[in-house]
């Protein structure tokens, strides 16, 4: 991955605050256990639902079964944004990751892909096998995977009050 272009939005930061690098903007994307994934409608509303998502090959993957609501807004538009962070002004850092949602189908991608799910909590709830293009679950269902690789990260730093954006250059 390109490293980002990164910079500190003076506009909605505290005089004293410094960007916050991308490595401290992996590391919470990489640590977060859930997010929000924002997709769009088909008629152009918004649809917003937690999903747990994994970190690898610089890109933020997620997983919905194929006849969820986002699957359908997704191949409709692959525009979305995944949101993770904390709910209080003291500390912590709010991320959010804009890009395309783009179905991973490629066999050793997916190998690669589960094993950070399968490190999610206590690793076997995320626990999935790669067949066909689509991960299985040892429970007996199947997901599609998708991959973002980011565009755009927003960093907001709590009780500093900082602003970063990460912008990626079009490869």
């Amino acid at each position: 991955m390109t490293s980002p272009i990164t910079t500190l939005d003076q506009r909605y930061s505290a005089p004293d605050a410094v960007a916050t690098t991308w490595e401290e903007t992996r590391l919470v994307i990489e640590g977060a256990e859930l997010f929000l994934l924002t997709t769009i409608r088909p008629d152009g509303r918004p649809h917003c639902t937690p999903v747990v998502a994994a970190w690898s090959d610089d890109a933020l993957h997620f997983t919905t079964g194929g006849e969820e609501q986002k699957a359908a807004n997704l191949r409709a538009n692959s525009h979305v944004i995944l949101t993770t962070g904390r709910n209080d002004w003291q500390a912590g850092l709010d991320i959010v990751v804009e890009g395309d949602a783009i179905q991973t189908t490629d066999q050793s991608a997916l190998e690669r892909l589960s094993a950070p799910f399968g490190s999610k909590w206590d690793g076997s709830t995320w626990e999935f096998t790669a067949r066909d293009g689509k991960f299985y679950h040892p429970a007996g269902f199947e997901v599609l995977a998708y991959s973002v690789a980011p565009k755009k990260v927003l960093a907001f730093a709590q009780g500093t009050f900082g602003h970063t954006v990460h912008r990626f250059p079009e490869s």
